[in-house]
Parts: C-alpha cells; sequence; structure tokens
C-alpha cells in the first residue's frame, strides 16, 4: 500500500484538479487517500471535530496525527504519559480512519535510550497502530536507535532534506515506511524536480513491494508547492485509490474526479479537467 498527501488539505490557488463541490477536506480527500494533520502539535482538538473530519472521507482514507509539542519539546519524552493520555482520547474518534501518529522530535534532543525505551513503550502501549519518529538528532541514527524502534515497532521517518546521511532513507520497524518531504533546498518553500519525485517514487515501490504500508508527505506548503508535487508523484505512481467518493451525503460521479487508478483525463468541460 502507497499512501501520498500533505501536510493539511489547503487546496491550492488553481483548484481544478479538486472536485468543485464540497469541504476543502472533501474535495482533498477525492484525490489522495492520506493527510498529515499537524495543528495538533500546536493545540488540542475535540473529539467532535476528529469525529467530523472521519465522516467526511473515503472508508479507506487514513490520518496522520502529530503529537504535541508538549510531549517532544516541552517535556522532551519525560514524565509525559498523562499528556499522551490527553491528546489520544479524542484522536481515538478518528476511528479506523487513524492510519498512522507522528512524533517530531527536536533537533536538539539527543539519543537517551532509557528515555527513548520507556517513551516509545508507553505510546505503543495507548496505540496500536502504524507509529513513525522523525529524529533530528544524529544521535538517533546508529544500530542502537534502530534497535529501539525496532523493538517497539515503531518507524524512523526518512525526512528530506536530510540532516545525516541516514536521515533521507527509513529505518526502524519496516512494517511502516515514512517520507517526510519538506522542500529543498528551502526547507517548506521548495518545490522538488521530477528527477528527485521520480526517486522518492521508485523507492516507495520497492517499500511496498517488501509488503510495507509506504507513506510519503509533503510538506513543503508555505508557497503552496506540496499540492502539485504529491499529484505529480500520485500520478506517476498510478496510486490505486478505490475510496467510495461521497459529497454532501451524494455519490460523486466518476467524470467529476481524476481518475487515478488509470491515468485517466477528465472528459472536456468538466471540474477537474486541466492537468498542470
Amino acid at each position: 500500500m502507497i499512501r501520498v498527501g500533505t501536510a493539511g488539505w489547503a487546496l491550492p490557488a488553481d483548484p481544478s484538479r479538486f472536485p468543485a463541490a464540497g469541504t476543502h477536506l472533501e474535495r482533498y480527500a477525492a484525490v489522495f487517500c492520506a493527510v498529515e494533520i499537524n495543528s495538533s502539535f500546536h493545540r488540542p482538538h475535540r473529539a467532535a471535530t476528529y469525529a467530523r473530519w472521519a465522516a467526511c472521507v473515503p472508508d479507506d482514507f487514513r490520518f496522520s496525527v502529530k503529537i504535541p509539542k508538549t510531549v517532544t519539546h516541552e517535556k522532551r519524552l519525560l514524565r509525559c504519559t498523562a499528556l499522551l493520555d490527553e491528546f489520544l482520547e479524542p484522536v481515538r474518534a478518528l476511528g479506523d480512519k487513524l492510519g498512522c501518529l507522528l512524533v517530531q522530535l527536536p533537533p536538539k534532543l539527543a539519543l537517551d535510550p532509557a528515555v527513548a525505551a520507556r517513551f516509545m513503550s508507553a505510546l505503543r502501549a495507548r496505540n496500536d497502530g502504524a507509529i513513525a519518529i522523525e529524529a533530528r538528532n544524529e544521535s538517533w541514527f546508529d544500530a542502537r536507535a534502530d534497535a529501539l524502534f525496532a523493538t517497539h515497532r515503531i518507524a524512523r521517518v526518512a525526512a528530506d532534506p536530510p540532516r545525516s546521511a541516514l536521515d533521507g532513507t527509513p529505518g526502524g520497524w519496516r512494517a511502516v515506511t515514512y517520507h517526510r518531504m519538506h522542500g529543498s533546498p528551502r526547507t517548506y518553500y521548495s518545490s522538488y524536480a521530477p528527477r528527485v519525485l521520480d526517486s522518492i517514487g521508485a523507492a516507495l515501490i520497492d517499500e511496498a513491494n517488501a509488503e510495507s504500508e509506504a507513506w510519503c508527505i509533503f510538506d513543503n506548503t508555505a508557497a503552496r508547492a506540496a499540492i502539485p508535487d504529491a499529484l505529480y508523484l500520485q500520478e506517476k505512481l498510478r496510486v490505486p485509490y478505490r475510496g467510495h467518493r461521497r459529497l454532501q451525503g451524494k455519490d460523486l460521479k466518476a467524470d467529476t474526479l481524476l481518475l487515478i487508478e488509470h491515468g485517466d483525463e477528465l472528459p472536456a468541460g468538466k471540474p477537474g479537467e486541466k492537468g498542470k
């Protein structure tokens, strides 16, 4: 399984590749099968909010939800079980559409194996699904750290641009791989050249063939590069998205959607007919 999406579901200035009707999330979820919620890093959301989001996307759509900065940057993984419980209680309203929990560590947080093991164990005890940690200190990229990830069934994020030799490749538990594309050379702003996206696509195929659930999330949203990059990659991969698309309680006709599975163009005059 390959999941391609973006951080957040803000549509581009030209939204013609998306259905014309519905909320931004509904329109986004008609094209992509995954999204990363970053706002949860800064502030909590109510269970009703998560439930509403889950209700308006297709059955096979998945959310990746980012762990709050109170856990990672303030508590620095120490004595944070109560904070994890507070965070996870409303997140569970996503139900089966919770695809992954994302943990982004601060760059100055060096690996303390005992602290890391306690945190990973606590998080794993509270969530049996996919977990991915984006480590940003090079002390997390050795065999000792990789063993910790694997023991607790946690993936290590492959980030671009990489901060070390191993940062750009997935690590840890390989049942899940998780790529975060932050934009390069200018982080959060730059778009990616087709050759780079083609290379990522080849890696995702290899990972999926090795029976990993392979995620690729574009976080280069500051100049709206994420959606075009994600569309290019998804169409290049011909990612099958067989979700039952519904907007405002009505089935969408196939000719109002980007037909990703077969790479079809939409009929002239229909919403989303123009490619990029």
